[in-house]
């Protein structure tokens, strides 16, 4: 039992010995300047790509922006309130915002 544990405990370092690479893992490998392409990916790929993201986000929102609010339709499932909510006049909730949220009779004026 003891040598085929010595054999296996053998076995399993000189592999991992044999899989470890020297360095950091942008270094390691074929060429020894890895780093430069992931950095130049960084800021060429990258950086441009969060840029049209964050362009194609507002655009949207400023689309959206412009249009009218909805009528108000008072279903009776929506806003239900069986208590008063502990802060103000206790029918608006916490983050209430008049433009966007309707109270239980309709937006505000």
């Amino acid at each position: 039992m003891s040598l085929a544990n010595q054999i296996l405990r053998r076995a399993i370092s000189q592999s991992a010995i044999r899989r470890a690479v020297s360095g950091p893992s942008a270094v390691s490998g074929h060429e020894a300047g890895g780093y430069k392409i992931w950095k130049k990916l960084s800021f060429l790929v990258a950086m441009p790509a969060v840029g049209l993201c964050m362009l194609n986000a507002y655009l949207k929102h400023q689309e959206e922006h412009g249009h009218p609010r909805a009528e108000f339709i008072p279903y009776e499932h929506l806003r239900l309130r069986n208590k008063r909510f502990p802060w103000g006049e206790g029918s608006k909730s916490l983050f209430h915002n008049p433009e966007v949220n309707a109270l239980k009779d309709g937006y505000e004026e």
